[in-house]
């Protein structure tokens, strides 16, 4: 039996055996630049990405970006032309929402442990705030007074159900995020009697699914908790987020996730919902489907070695850039990203390599014995599917390398 493969990055193309990002050759944008290591992100796939997903989806449900996958900036303002809203997960990253135009109406504030400063910025803003405690409603009840605004409240559910499957579960058992769905009556009693502006539903069962059938079952008992729930609250629901979840392929074996069932399954639930609670938005929110398949982590190679008959390509990047193809950032047993020799991408001669950082770790790994074209000194090593979960969820400080760069092509 053959050994499991990655699948075929074919997203981006190749020109005379050199990577194409953005439609520009890879060694040419590494010198526009300036300097390796960087992450580079394809706004052709972006939009590209949006508009599979909106041919999909049915016309009355909303396509919400998680900025938490990726908050760089101009990637933020550039999606925010695309997608019907923005979810943030900080005080930090609403800010990095509202600069970049989203409609105030359309962002949403979820995370487990909002400071009450956070919650005066979320009030003063007027975005949603998906409340996950008791301590929540309370300080927004006081912050509406001190402020003379109405908070818009959302109430983040933790079910009592996961999703199948999922890489990160979010709901289901004893969870830090959410309310508990036995203790949500309770929450709306009180949001009703402090006033609050209520206008729905969060439920987030996980992320990082490669099975349809588990993401349209997680759908289907989101919707018909949210309508369970809907019974104890104050006024009619007009907000209904039934999470993501979608994932895309990472590691050998693994296929693209298949959005025919989803679509059927979510064109369903939208015909219903138009009878059951015929106020309310049906909202999707997606991070890493989104971003993630169009982006790329490139390092230089600086060193080839060979230790008792393995060669090591050591770089200028690492686990400090891009903590999760290091395999430090969630996985259980490391397994490797897909990865390439930018411009070596149509190289027969191959060779068993490992990808290295210039780290002082074992840890510091990017690529474990990998079938790879024969690499030398100023190669430019690519690690695809680096769009979410990048820069920004890595620890760049670490031992006082620099930082990496950004860009938008």
């Amino acid at each position: 039996m053959n050994a499991p493969v990655h699948a075929a990055m074919d997203q981006f193309a190749v020109d005379a055996g050199e990577l194409l990002v953005g439609g520009q050759r890879l060694r040419l944008l590494a010198e526009r630049v300036g300097q390796t290591p960087f992450y580079a992100y394809d706004r052709a796939l972006l939009r590209e990405r949006v508009a599979a997903l909106r041919q999909a989806l049915p016309r009355g449900v909303k396509l919400h970006y998680a900025m938490k996958a990726n908050p760089f900036a101009p990637l933020v303002s550039f999606m925010a032309g695309f997608v019907d809203g923005i979810d943030v997960a900080s005080a930090g990253e609403l800010q990095v929402a509202l600069n970049a135009g989203a409609p105030v109406a359309e962002i949403s504030f979820a995370g487990p442990g909002k400071k009450a400063a956070e919650l005066r910025q979320a009030v003063a803003a007027g975005v949603l705030v998906n409340v996950e405690s008791m301590r929540e409603v309370e300080l927004l009840a006081g912050i509406a007074h001190e402020l003379g605004a109405s908070p818009r409240v959302a109430v983040r559910v933790n079910p009592d159900f996961e999703l199948k499957g999922s890489g990160m579960k979010m709901g289901g058992g004893p969870k830090q995020f959410g309310v508990d769905v036995e203790q949500v009556p309770a929450l709306l009693r009180r949001i009703g009697e402090l006033g609050l502006s209520f206008e729905g539903f969060h439920l987030f069962a996980g992320s990082q699914n490669l099975r349809a059938e588990s993401i349209c079952e997680a759908q289907q008992k989101s919707y018909e908790l949210a309508l369970r729930l809907a019974e104890s609250a104050p006024v009619p629901v007009r907000f209904l987020n039934l999470g993501g979840g979608f994932g895309i392929p990472y590691f050998p074996g693994e296929k693209r996730l298949d959005l025919a069932p989803i679509s059927a399954n979510l064109h369903a639930l939208s015909e219903r919902a138009q009878r059951d609670l015929p106020q309310a938005s049906l909202v999707i929110e997606l991070g890493r489907y989104l971003v993630g398949e169009a982006g790329i982590y490139v390092a230089r190679v600086i060193d080839r070695k060979v230790s008792r008959g393995h060669v090591f390509l050591v770089t200028d990047g690492g686990l400090h850039h891009h903590l999760s193809a290091s395999g430090n950032f969630g996985q259980v047993v490391r397994k490797n990203y897909p990865v390439a020799i930018g411009n070596r991408m149509e190289a027969t001669e191959l060779e068993r390599a490992s990808v290295v950082g210039p780290l002082c770790t074992p840890l510091d790994l990017l690529a474990d014995r990998m079938d790879l074209p024969v690499a030398q000194e100023g190669d430019l090593v690519v690690v695809f599917q680096s769009g979410a979960y990048g820069a920004s969820a890595s620890p760049q400080a670490f031992l006082g390398h620099p930082a990496c760069a950004e860009v938008l092509v």
